[in-house]
């Protein structure tokens, strides 16, 4: 609801909800996939700091925009505090953040429709972001402690588009990354540009305007318009919309985005898609959305 221009606060709809029945189970991750479907992955004891985990079982509860539920079972899952995101042809990925070495072979797991991996490989340490897109790469974003910027992978570990020759200003932490159709957003630390990346058009894969909001968590797109929601400190709630104008966006209202019940959000889990941005707030069983398309 607006109060007036710059002091507004925009309310999350409610989207998914892990259904009660696997909530005694804990909730390792949680993801919205390309095609709006949501996943929790799911296992049976809290991870824990320290050495290596031993390879256990997990679960993935999918609820389907129409509501319909779907389980898989992930057989002898490595990853102590997994990011996930779902393959168009079923099958999952599930990737450490952490890499023990450079090149270690087992960061990213490959599962197949069925539960089974099927292949894995490294995308290389400290994976703020991966998602999936909706020809199957894996788009891989970075923080600070690897600031190797914005890559995309194959479903085999293939190396198909990276920003080392982009020119993309102050490239050195993925703060927000956002995947739709074949498309990445980004708006990265320091320089916080907005930055479209589209690796198929050959001519110019990568635009960039110049973005005076810092520090924004999620980034979502629609048209000319754009959002950026979080910031540091008192920010973190922040909702900031602006227009891409030339080369530079320009900004317009600034408010707060909050959940369905208009209390404050906390803790949370965002994923950024196209026109709308997903947030995940404490005990991480539900779901909301912001759509700027709306």
């Amino acid at each position: 609801m607006t109060t007036r221009k710059g002091h507004f606060q925009t309310a999350l709809m409610p989207y998914a909800r892990l259904p009660r029945a696997h909530h005694s189970l804990h909730v390792l991750t949680s993801t919205v996939d390309v095609f709006g479907t949501a996943h929790w992955l799911l296992g049976e004891h809290v991870p824990q700091p320290g050495g290596d985990v031993p390879p256990f079982d997990a679960l993935v509860v999918s609820v389907h925009p129409g509501g319909s539920i779907e389980l898989t079972e992930l057989s002898a899952v490595r990853a102590r505090w997994p990011h996930l995101d779902r393959l168009p042809d079923g099958g999952f990925v599930v990737a450490a953040p952490r890499a023990r070495r450079y090149e270690d072979a087992n960061q990213v797991q490959v599962f197949d429709a069925l539960g089974r991996e099927a292949s894995s490989f490294s995308v290389g340490d400290a994976i703020e972001h991966l998602l999936v897109d909706e020809a199957g790469q894996l788009w891989v974003g970075h923080f600070d402690e690897n600031p190797i910027g914005i890559r995309r992978w194959s479903a085999t570990g293939r190396p198909t588009w990276m920003s080392d020759d982009a020119h993309i200003p102050g490239l050195f932490d993925c703060y927000a990354l956002n995947v739709s159709g074949t498309t990445a957003w980004a708006c990265p630390y320091t320089d916080f540009p907005l930055v479209e990346i589209r690796p198929d058009y050959r001519e110019r894969p990568v635009r960039v305007w110049e973005n005076q909001v810092r520090g924004a968590r999620a980034v979502a797109v629609h048209g000319e318009r754009v959002v950026f929601y979080g910031g540091y400190g008192e920010e973190q709630d922040r909702l900031a919309h602006g227009e891409m104008v030339g080369t530079s966006v320009e900004q317009a209202d600034v408010g707060l985005l909050t959940m369905p019940d208009g209390s404050v959000v906390g803790r949370r889990r965002v994923v950024g898609r196209g026109s709308r941005i997903y947030v995940q707030a404490e005990p991480f069983t539900e779901w909301g959305v912001f759509d700027l398309s709306n």
